[in-house]
């Protein structure tokens, strides 16, 4: 399994951008579905974007088309790029890999329980 390391959290104001990355260490980063998944105070986690190995992007319908999911594979980093930010995106945003996973085989592409490796989490505060 992949150890997965979280950076680039921080306050922004609303209609800000933060870019989160997410350092990974391990063999086979090529092999890994990789995605980003957050959790509110108070709500469930949920996911953000999800890419898998060929490249194909899944994004929840709040962050489409303000919400960016890339990835490094020479340095073996995953990136979140997050344009007009609003209250509703402040939460604790967490970066997960799977080895198994293949999201366009599923129903629910986003969902978070197939992933096996995680990182610590980086916050993200959005404030109006």
């Amino acid at each position: 399994q992949l150890q997965l390391a979280e950076s680039g959290g921080g306050s922004v104001q609303a209609g800000g951008s933060l870019r989160l990355s997410c350092a990974a260490s391990g063999d086979g980063y090529v092999n890994y579905c990789l995605g980003w998944f957050r959790q509110a105070p108070g709500k469930e986690r949920e996911g953000v974007a999800v890419v898998d190995r060929d490249g194909t992007t899944f994004y929840a319908d709040s962050v489409k088309g303000r919400f960016t999911i890339s990835k490094d594979n020479a340095a073996n980093i995953l990136y979140l790029q997050m344009n007009s930010l609003n209250s509703e995106d402040t939460a604790i945003y967490y970066c997960a890999a799977d080895r198994d996973f293949r999201p366009s085989l599923v129903y629910r592409p986003l969902s978070s329980e197939p992933f096996g490796s995680w990182g610590q989490g980086t916050r993200v505060t959005v404030s109006s």
